[in-house]
This record gives structure tokens, C-alpha cells and sequence, in this order.
């Protein structure tokens, strides 16, 4: 981080935007908005944001949740309560709740922001830099803020590099040699390529920097328009792409390289595929995101625990974990694991064996159970001998089998088996 680019940082507000149910995550997001997920043994996947936020300097920084949002807001309450006012640092939880005689729940994207229009004016910060609040990523801000700076863009939208074809999904920017974006294609069959780059596109991280006036006077024309969603994503970059200057920004340029990764790191853990194969990943020998390398930490709450345990040493029953991830206050006592994730305070009993299982706090794993690529709710009781991840036609009687093999357990699911 560069002096000018840190100076930039301190004159900016962080607004994340929260509030997503991440409906493809089906069951996992039943009582929880899916920023509040879990992920990598003991963070949420909000952390992402928010660290990469306070890591690049900037200490005003808004929340916005709606959906299930207790867990989210318990979470940022007891992880996140260390920004002091009297440092210029502050913290924001910006539930919907009918703040200016609307409706209650925001409307898109931008209203939310606009919604919260009168705690931004209170912190007056020359940028806003609005961010989705449920991927996992590591990313210095500030040089994404020097770049709009210096561009004298009217918006400046973080981009993903992806293999052309696989941008069908996304909405897609064209640009010319200058980063200006010349067109902004939604879910395009045909993605347009980068320029000097073929077969790689440039595909939007839900990441924009406004000069804050310009972003203001932008939202309350955008909320008289009746024809409008209310969207960043829908209405306003569109909008700014075809009358304005709207600029992208690579995510290859400001990536955080702090450990072994050899290439940009970003995923949207939004199915119970991407999920499960993000939080194993993390088990690989040098995994493609490193979240050992202090320098750019993941901060988030820490629960006070125990180390975690390994016990019983006799042939077939003996407690050990192979290319695993443990975390504190679990008990591993005469299991094997293989390529498992295990969050705090889980419990696996005397021969028992997994193998490619994520495990959130609190689960109880009982005595012989066999259980292969499964995703494991919070606090659910592993009855003794369930087995897991042998039979595809009896795992999808009984729980939630993707199509790729991966079964997520809930308790109410097991519940239904007695």
C-alpha cells in the first residue's frame, strides 16, 4: 500500500451490502442471510469484505442486512466491535426498518444505500466504495480507489478475469485499451473478450467506487423513476456505461498475494457444490487461498476454546486426521478424517470415519458412522452407524444430494429418519 493510495483509503466509507438470502444454498440458509455463512473453519464468509476493508485502511464502514439477518448482525456485534470512534473508525449495522417512512424492506441494491443516505452525509467521506458482502476473496481496496481517483470515473466496478465461456453467468463489461467500459452485457451468450486476452473476460464482483456527491445526487434520481429496480447491477452501471464514464478495474491488479497462491482468488460460494469444494480446497497441500499468512489477516470473532483433542490409540480405533482442517474445542476420539473441515466444537466418536466432510460448530458425530462428501449443519446429532456417501438413490431419499454427490445433512432431516 502506497502513501497516496492509503490517503485515499482514509477518505473513503465501505458500505456492504448484506442482506442476501443465497437461495441456492437451499437448507444452510433457512435461519441464516448467506454473508453469514460459515466458512474456513472458524470465520464467516462477511469477513472477507470487512477485512479486506480494515486491512486497506479504511475505518468508516456500513452494513446493510435484511434477510434472517440475527445471526449476521450477532456476529458483527461480537467479532467486529473493536473500531473506536474517538480513532475515526466506526462500524455501522443498517438494518431495513423503515427509516424514512417507506416501505420496510430495501428495494434493490442502490436503495439501500440510499436509504442510509443521512449516516453517510454524518460521516462525510469523499468515496463510497460499495461492496457485496458473500464472497471469498482477498483484495486491497485502496489501489482500486487510486484508480478511480486518477481515471476521474464516475464509477469504477471491480472486475473478476474469468475463461470467456465460463462468463455466461455473470454480467460481463466490454472495455477498450483504456479500462473504459464501452458495454455492459447481462448473462451474454457470446461474452465479449479483454482486449490483448481472447479467451479471458471480464466479468463484474459486485464492487463500485463513487465519488460520494456524485454517487448521492445519483441515488435520488434514481429513486424518482418509477421504471427503475433500484439496482446497482440493473439500472445505475448501465446506465452510467451508456451516458457517463464508468471505468473497470482488474482484479488481477489489487489481489492479495500474501502466501503461496499463484493466481487471483475469488468464489462465490452460492451452491452447495461451490461451498463443499471451497472449504475442502482449504485442506489441499498448498491450497489456492492461504489464510496462515498474517500480513493480511482475516480478522473475525474467536471464540474462547479448548485446543482441540485427538484420543484412543488401539488398531481401528485410534482418533487421528489426515490432510484436515480441526478447529478448537473439537474432539476427535478414536475416528479417522480424511480431507475433512471441522468447525469449532465438533465432536466424532470411537470408530467413526470421514471423509470429505464439512462439519459446522457444534455437530455430534455418533459411533460407526461412515460418512463421505457431506456438508453438516450446525448442531445436528449424527445418529450412531449412519452412513453417508455409498448409496446415491438412499442418500437423496433422505437428505439433499446434488448432482455432483455432495449431501448436505440438517437436523430436521435426521429427525425424519426415526
Amino acid at each position: 500500500m502506497n502513501t497516496e493510495s492509503q490517503r485515499l483509503a482514509q477518505q473513503t466509507m465501505a458500505f456492504v451490502l448484506a442482506g442476501g438470502r443465497g437461495s441456492r444454498l437451499h437448507e444452510l440458509t433457512d435461519t441464516r442471510a448467506k454473508p453469514a455463512m460459515y466458512f474456513g473453519g472458524k470465520s464467516r464468509i462477511i469477513d472477507f469484505a470487512l477485512s479486506n476493508a480494515v486491512n486497506s485502511g479504511i475505518r468508516r464502514i456500513g452494513v446493510a442486512t435484511q434477510y434472517k439477518a440475527h445471526s449476521l448482525i450477532r456476529h458483527l456485534q461480537r467479532g467486529w466491535s473493536f473500531f473506536r470512534a474517538e480513532r475515526n473508525e466506526s462500524l455501522d449495522i443498517l438494518p431495513a426498518s423503515q427509516r424514512m417512512g417507506e416501505d420496510n424492506w430495501y428495494m434493490g441494491t442502490a436503495d439501500a444505500v440510499r436509504q442510509n443516505i443521512d449516516i453517510i452525509e454524518g460521516y462525510n467521506p469523499k468515496y463510497i466504495l460499495v461492496l457485496a458482502g458473500d464472497h471469498i476473496y482477498k483484495q486491497d481496496y485502496s489501489l482500486l480507489i487510486q484508480q478511480h481517483v486518477e481515471s476521474g470515473a464516475d464509477v469504477t466496478v471491480g472486475c473478476i478475469e474469468v475463461p470467456r465461456m465460463e462468463a455466461t453467468g455473470f454480467g460481463v463489461m466490454e472495455v477498450d485499451d483504456n479500462d473504459r467500459i464501452i458495454n455492459f452485457v447481462e448473462k451474454p451468450a457470446d461474452p465479449p473478450a479483454m482486449p490483448g486476452h481472447p479467451d479471458l473476460a471480464l466479468a463484474s464482483m459486485g464492487i463500485y467506487v463513487f465519488n460520494t456527491d456524485f454517487l448521492l445526487d445519483l441515488l435520488e434520481e434514481d429513486s424518482a423513476n418509477p421504471d427503475s429496480s433500484h439496482d446497482f447491477g440493473h439500472d445505475l452501471i448501465p446506465d452510467l456505461v451508456s451516458s457517463g464514464k464508468a471505468v473497470a478495474h482488474p482484479f488481477s491488479r489489487s489481489w492479495v498475494q500474501s502466501g503461496l497462491e499463484e493466481e487471483p482468488y475469488w468464489r462465490d460460494v452460492g451452491t452447495v457444490d461451490a461451498f463443499w469444494q471451497a472449504n475442502i480446497d482449504l485442506t489441499d497441500f498448498m491450497p489456492k487461498l492461504d489464510l496462515y499468512d498474517n500480513t493480511w489477516p482475516i480478522w473475525t470473532y474467536s471464540e474462547l476454546t479448548a485446543p482441540a483433542k485427538f484420543i484412543h490409540n488401539e488398531e481401528g480405533r485410534r482418533g487421528h486426521a489426515v490432510s484436515s482442517m480441526v478447529s478448537g474445542g473439537c474432539i476427535i476420539s478414536g475416528s479417522h478424517l480424511e480431507r475433512c473441515l471441522l468447525f469449532t466444537g465438533v465432536k466424532t466418536h470411537s470408530y467413526s470415519t470421514l471423509e470429505g466432510v464439512i462439519a459446522m460448530p457444534s455437530v455430534n458425530i455418533g459411533r460407526y458412522a461412515r460418512l463421505s462428501n457431506v456438508v453438516i449443519d450446525r448442531g445436528v446429532n449424527i445418529p450412531e452407524g449412519l452412513v453417508v456417501g455409498e448409496h446415491a438413490e438412499l442418500d437423496a431419499e433422505r437428505f439433499r444430494r446434488t448432482d455432483a454427490g455432495i449431501c448436505l445433512i440438517t437436523q430436521s432431516m435426521i429427525d425424519k429418519l426415526s
